[in-house]
């Protein structure tokens, strides 16, 4: 019996890791299944990498067994560590990585193999998008750790300054190939490192949801695109797993991206080109005042209520108050008060951001709602409790000319009434002032998110 040929195994290996991952992108979809999604695209990424070490042709096996623990292990430490506040920035750095391999896999294939045009151009687009995408996802990183402001930082010219600096930095890689000199690739890699820093400068902290997600996908097609040119190469084979891997992440991520936008009525150039949060709003300030409650009194609310609605934001997240707020849902319930919880797109800084935090705690999947789901709700809702949420709730999206206008929301102040924890009197990430905050049936609770929900929970206890 003839044995079959080790390519062939290896191939069929990749297939397999294919499917798996895309059981695993699947499972991703549902927060009760997002767990096993995810360890089953560790699984496939797994046999992917190992079993490539069975190419044939392949060297350098110390090098890359070396690049493999490394990164596994760093990756491990970091995600075992890493704060869920600290998240969103961990998944712009790792996305940044990918973007960075995509371009440095590109420039390797280019510095070998810069005569055919096929595998060239292939790699030069690669190099484009994964340079673009790292150096953006920097940005972003920097932005989201706090290390460099979150507000846009708006170069004046900026949109001339930067299109130049991509039309230059394409001609010089289109003149390397033209000339079959590799010395012109250098100038054509720093122009489009630089053009994705200008990129993401002006972007607020808002925007970053859509921001890590559009890089995400643009790391995924730069892999694409860089197995494309590898199916030419001596590990040829290997180069088509990389492109159904990276068609896969840049699909989703695509998929993501636009449905993120579209949670916050923005364009995806909207995002990218209009330094949104850049300028004060105009109009004067809003009528009414802010009236605030002690936590005995909201308590009392709430333990009255026959429905509450709790709305969190990414201000309970920063102050890890998730396991009060369950001890809070726990109490009411006990009192006979129906809660359930209203779960915006872009309550946090990433999608399922909440959700996580959430369910960290034990909180039922079946007690979280989506924007759609519960809005109709609202009216018939007695206390409508916002957690350190503020642009997702504010009703300024319903006036005209408002910046926000368009911008689905979450109808808290249709609530008979509404309680608002909150730190103090700033406004949110869009630099927008919240028209909730000044409504009659608006109360104000001030502090820490998790030290309020504590007061809050002392005092239905104190009622018990």
């Amino acid at each position: 019996m003839t044995l079959p040929d080790i390519q062939d195994v290896i191939n069929a290996i990749y297939v397999v890791a294919v499917l798996v991952f895309i059981l695993g992108l699947r499972a991703m979809s549902s927060p009760a299944t997002a767990r096993r999604g995810i360890l089953y695209a560790g699984v496939a990424m797994l046999l992917a990498v190992l079993v490539t070490f069975f190419s044939p042709g392949l060297s350098n096996f110390a090098l890359i067994a070396l690049g493999v623990i490394v990164g596994g292990l760093g990756g491990f430490y970091w995600a075992r560590v890493v704060k869920m506040t600290a998240m969103p920035q961990m998944v712009a750095m790792f996305n940044g990585m990918g973007g960075g391999s995509a371009a440095a896999i590109a420039a390797v294939e280019l510095l070998g193999n810069l005569s055919d045009p096929a595998t060239s151009g292939l790699s030069m687009a690669g190099a484009i998008i994964g340079s673009i995408s790292i150096a953006g996802s920097v940005i972003a990183f920097l932005k989201l750790q706090g290390w460099i402001t979150s507000k846009p930082i708006v170069l004046p010219g900026r949109q001339v300054v930067n299109m130049a600096v991509l039309v230059l930095g394409v001609a010089f890689g289109g003149y390397a190939l033209y000339l079959l000199n590799t010395f012109w690739l250098l100038p054509f890699f720093v122009l489009l490192l630089l053009y994705g820093i200008l990129l993401t400068l002006p972007i607020g902290g808002a925007d970053m949801p859509v921001v890590i997600s559009l890089f995400n996908a643009l790391t995924g097609i730069a892999v694409g695109l860089d197995g494309f040119a590898l199916v030419n190469g001596p590990l040829g084979d290997a180069g088509y797993a990389m492109v159904i891997a990276g068609v896969l992440v840049g699909a989703a991520g695509s998929l993501l991206t636009v449905l993120m936008a579209r949670a916050m009525n923005r364009s995806i150039s909207n995002v990218f080109f209009s330094a949104f949060g850049a300028t004060e709003e105009t109009g004067g300030p809003v009528q009414g005042q802010l009236k605030p409650i002690d936590a005995a009194d909201a308590a009392v609310m709430m333990a009255y209520a026959s429905q509450v609605v709790i709305v969190p934001g990414y201000g309970l997240a920063v102050a890890q108050g998730q396991q009060k707020v369950k001890e809070l849902a726990d109490l009411l319930e006990s009192k006979g008060v129906t809660v359930k919880f209203a779960i915006h797109p872009v309550a946090g800084r990433m999608p399922g951001h909440m959700n996580v935090l959430l369910a960290e705690v034990g909180v039922a999947y079946d007690k979280l709602y989506d924007r759609d789901e519960i809005n109709a709700e609202f009216p018939a809702t007695d206390v409508a409790l916002v957690i350190g949420a503020n642009d997702v709730v504010n009703p300024a999206a319903h006036r005209p000319g408002s910046p926000l206008q368009g911008m689905p929301i979450l109808d808290v102040e249709q609530a008979k009434n509404v309680i608002v924890i909150k730190r103090g009197q700033g406004k949110g990430f869009a630099g927008i002032e919240n028209d909730l905050f000044y409504r009659d049936n608006c109360r104000m609770l001030y502090g820490d998110a998790q030290q309020a929900v504590g007061a809050l929970v002392s005092e239905l206890k104190k009622a018990s």
